[in-house]
């Protein structure tokens, strides 16, 4: 097995098999099977939710997309707990959206009511400039909802002069360095940059063969 950074990773492929095995593992699949699977399909789909000034909400399909000049995403308990802490402990943002979602280890309730104290993503508005949004995620993105989640969450914003800033965890044992990982401080942050982004970093680049994986990275 290659270790190598920037290995290349070979997703599953059909290519190669045999058109007949195809047909056969395809009839094995009975109507009662193809129903359960558009049912999971269905019920795995993500709503995105804009509170709207009546105080409804509205589908986030609905409308052309806003102008967002910021857009800061925390993902993780971590990450989230951090924005609540230095960020939003103010009265300075309004709850403006939500994502809706369903998986293996999410539940989000059937509610369209946008409260700060539900357990999936919210979206919060600077009152004094209303171009700059955040977003606490701190329910689990399983991988199979990512691309959808990114589709319709940047789907309601205009990508002209948009920028945006992740801010995400992981396990300090994660962490490949030549040095002991007892001598780091903790926590220590590290960053990321796509090469449109030309301002200073406020923080050291994250150093090869070290990766960001699931939402963050999408």
């Amino acid at each position: 097995m290659a270790t190598f950074f920037g290995e290349v990773v070979v997703a599953p492929s059909r290519a190669g098999v045999d058109d007949e095995e195809w047909a056969e593992e395809a009839r094995e699949e009975t109507p009662e099977d193809r129903e359960i699977r558009r049912e999971l399909e269905k019920k795995r789909e993500i709503d995105v939710l804009w509170t709207v000034k009546s105080g409804a909400s509205t589908e986030s399909t609905a409308g052309e997309p806003f102008a967002c000049s910021k857009f800061i995403v925390a993902i993780g308990h971590n990450a989230a707990a951090f924005l609540s802490s230095f960020i939003l402990d103010s009265v300075c943002w309004e709850v403006v959206g939500v994502v809706k979602l369903w998986n293996e280890w999410c539940r989000t309730s059937s509610t369209t009511t946008v409260l700060p104290t539900d357990s999936f993503c919210l979206f919060y508005r600077l009152i004094s400039d209303p171009t700059v949004l955040l977003c606490q995620c701190s329910c689990y993105v399983a991988e199979d909802q990512q691309f959808q989640w990114l589709e319709k969450v940047f789907g309601c914003m205009r990508k002209e002069g948009l920028q945006v800033t992740i801010l995400s965890t992981c396990p300090v044992a994660d962490y490949k360095t030549q040095e002991s990982t007892l001598t780091l401080p903790s926590p220590f942050l590290k960053a990321l940059k796509t090469k449109e982004f030309k301002e200073q970093v406020c923080c050291p680049l994250l150093e090869q063969p070290n990766i960001v994986r699931d939402l963050p990275a999408a």
